[in-house]
């Protein structure tokens, strides 16, 4: 049975190789403060089978993933509205609507603040669900907060309250190192 590989040429190691049968290079081991186990993680649980405790925890794992399809649609709204300014046609059904919305005056200089401005949110939306992702993914408590303003800013439509109780709930934020 293979239970690794040697790092100076890649033959395979077994179990017992401290030393590497084709080179003779050391078998690696990690540094003394990576061999401690973690604790486990509500985010990341151990892996059981159906039926037995913590089966229904895998659940959790998919929170990420989440955050990461936050992140392609606020791509996909950014990428839409880009379209949207970059056509013509695009352009002069905004001014149509800023003239239906009561301005008359200087309809570009409008046009490129609130240009500016969405398109801005909509880059910062999609990099806050990125950091979330990542941070979650890493368990680190950045990732965590990212995760939390994004559902906050969700929770206006609905859809992020619920996410907003699961990051809250205590085995969540000790995950992510909040105490």
């Amino acid at each position: 049975m293979n239970s690794g590989f040697c790092v100076h040429c890649g033959a395979a190691l077994g179990p017992g190789h401290s030393y590497c049968p084709r080179c003779g290079g050391a078998r690696w081991q990690p540094p003394e403060q990576e061999q401690r186990p973690r604790p486990p993680s509500p985010l990341r649980p151990p892996a059981h089978g159906p039926g037995e405790p913590g089966a229904h925890d895998r659940r959790l794992r998919l929170l990420p993933y989440l955050f990461a399809a936050g992140a392609v649609f606020w791509l996909i709204q950014l990428a839409q509205f880009a379209a949207v300014l970059a056509a013509p046609a695009g352009r002069d059904v905004l001014r149509q609507e800023l003239i239906s919305a009561g301005i008359k005056t200087d309809l570009d200089t409008v046009l490129v603040v609130e240009s500016v401005i969405v398109l801005g949110l909509e880059i910062g939306a999609a990099a806050l669900h990125a950091v979330a992702y990542y941070g979650l993914r890493r368990l680190r408590a950045w990732g965590w907060v990212a995760a939390v303003i994004a559902a906050a800013a969700w929770s206006i439509v609905i859809v992020g309250i619920p996410i907003l109780i699961f990051l809250f709930r205590r085995p969540t934020r000790e995950a992510c190192g909040i105490g």
